[in-house]
């Protein structure tokens, strides 16, 4: 198996190509970028029954799907015919979508534990206050994750020995944005904090109206993020200064999408919208169901968004290209890999659609 946890001369961790290892493919949440404009699916090429519920989203590497339960399994299955492969029994529900480093599994759980996995084995786990619903993040060889106990933590990829934790003023629930030298991760006592990845120390905090669960996205010195206030804001990465706001009319829990100067993100109103970058203009607006909690996904000229089913919209205007209904909601992101588009759906069903 090659080790895509090797990184670069600016040591960011790197991936194969087509590999799709944290949520939204990397650390960079690249999405499905380079992937190219998929039809309509006709049909599942194969489905599996992975549990009575999934919350969270898949990932692959090498030709393996791994993916979270809430009856508390982690599960990896082969990506070509769905066979499961291993299962590790976690104990209590999964909401976190798993990440990988290495020959290595990292995923979140309930009971307040983040568990390192090599081929259902467990190789260590750190147990937190709190359910740890975030994704871990991992760069430079340190895994950085948010708890319910109101504390963010970093600790060695490959021993799970404690770096730093820190706290801060309310439960953590979103997937914390790992940039060269800080951490950057929304609260739930309303505020985005800016951490030194080294330390842990804070170097600034932003407050908003109400609780931010979405999972922030760097574009350049902007950060980009959602809250339950019902605003898309964007700040500066270095300061925390506010450069802008938008009212999307409820509140936001999907983390945005960014590829050039557009962001896209959905809100609880059931619209996508797409702002751009530099000063928050309206570019487009589009409604895809009720409530869009996912995040959105782009490849080449086109965005994918799951609500009650997968959709696909024209990137430029926000025209809907098409429709794949899948029965009950899904909640999480998919994983693009042409011809192959993998999803995971709340009634615990994992689908290859072509």
């Amino acid at each position: 198996m090659t080790e895509h946890g090797a990184t670069n001369h600016e040591g960011r961790t790197t991936s194969m190509e087509g590999d799709w290892v944290t949520l939204l493919r990397d650390n960079s949440r690249t999405g499905g970028r380079g992937a190219p404009a998929l039809p309509s699916p006709a049909g599942a090429r194969w489905q599996v029954r992975a549990g009575n519920s999934i919350r969270s989203a898949p990932v692959m590497n090498e030709g393996t799907l791994y993916l979270t339960t809430m009856g508390g399994e982690l599960q990896a299955y082969s990506a070509d015919n769905g066979r499961l492969r291993w299962k590790f029994p976690a104990g209590a529900a999964i909401h976190s979508t798993p990440a990988l480093y290495g020959e290595s599994v990292l995923s979140g759980c309930d009971s307040g534990k983040v568990f390192c996995v090599q081929a259902g084995k467990k190789i260590w786990e750190f147990a937190t206050r709190g359910e740890v619903w975030a994704s871990p993040v991992v760069r430079k060889g340190v895994v950085f994750f948010g708890s319910a106990d109101a504390h963010m933590y970093a600790v060695q990829a490959t021993t799970g020995k404690l770096v730093w934790k820190q706290p801060l003023g309310g439960r953590i629930y979103g997937t914390a944005y790992a940039a060269e030298n800080e951490v950057y991760a929304g609260c739930g006592d309303g505020r985005m904090y800016c951490l030194n990845a080294a330390t842990g120390e804070t170097r600034w905090s932003m407050a908003t109206g109400n609780g931010i669960g979405s999972s922030p996205a760097l574009a350049g010195d902007t950060l980009l993020f959602g809250s339950e206030d019902f605003f898309v804001y964007a700040l500066d990465a270095g300061s925390g200064a506010l450069r802008w706001r938008y009212d999307t009319g409820l509140g936001v829990v999907s983390s945005p999408a960014v590829r050039g100067d557009t962001a896209v993100i959905g809100s609880k109103n059931g619209h996508l919208y797409a702002l751009e970058v530099a000063s928050g203009k309206l570019r487009w607006e589009t409604v895809v169901g009720d409530v869009v909690t996912a995040p959105p996904v782009f490849g080449d000229s086109v965005i994918y968004a799951q609500s009650w089913g997968l959709f696909a919209l024209e990137s430029a205007s926000g025209k809907v290209l098409w429709r794949a209904g899948l029965g009950m909601g899904v909640q999480s992101a998919p994983v693009i890999a042409a011809p192959t588009i993998y999803l995971a759906s709340n009634d615990g069903a994992l689908y290859a659609l072509e």
